[in-house]
């Protein structure tokens, strides 16, 4: 099979389990009208199993169509730069500095930071824009959410790379030092 074919399926996937994992457990958020859930995990280790291009497509796409199908209608554009961006940020950080097994899981613990950062604040300047200084209200759950993701990530990284299909349609995108890292 093409190898571009491949790679547009695994992104297809990760849209999917981004969506559906954003959609699947939903824990309310006082005062927010928000919900915590897994799907940063899912938009992280897209970053950094699919690279970043392509990461940034699948993770915004996912979790985008999560917003749109929950009926969060205004936040699917606002979804698709922010978590399309920490994708993009987590399979940067991926590619340059993961050369090891150890640096590969240190790169995705970075993914998950980013997340934490650029979920939190994006929201933030984005809902503060909308609806003013009670938008400081969300950034605790964002925090909550983003590290959920992170903790979610670490523990899903390794089993994904012992997936043999995935890791032959997604090559990691460091250094062989990660992909051996798959195989023990």
């Amino acid at each position: 099979m093409n190898t571009n074919l491949k790679k547009m399926i695994t992104a297809a996937l990760f849209t999917a389990l981004a969506c559906v994992a954003t959609m699947s457990i939903r824990i309310p958020t006082p005062g927010t009208n928000g919900y915590i859930h897994p799907g940063d995990a899912i938009v992280i280790l897209s970053g950094v199993m699919l690279g970043p291009a392509w990461g940034l497509l699948a993770a915004g796409i996912g979790s985008a169509m999560a917003d749109l199908i929950g009926g969060y209608v205004l936040y699917v554009p606002i979804t698709f730069v922010i978590k399309g961006a920490v994708a993009f940020a987590a399979g940067a950080l991926y590619k340059k500095l993961g050369r090891t097994p150890k640096s590969c899981y240190v790169a995705v613990i970075l993914g998950g930071i980013a997340d934490i950062v650029l979920v939190a604040g994006g929201y933030f300047l984005c809902e503060y824009a909308l609806y003013g200084i009670a938008a400081a209200a969300s950034i605790p759950a964002n925090v909550i959410q983003g590290a959920s993701g992170l903790a979610i990530s670490i523990v899903l990284y390794p089993v994904l790379l012992k997936v043999p299909d995935l890791r032959k349609a997604v090559q990691p995108i460091a250094d062989q030092g990660c992909q051996k890292y798959g195989q023990k």
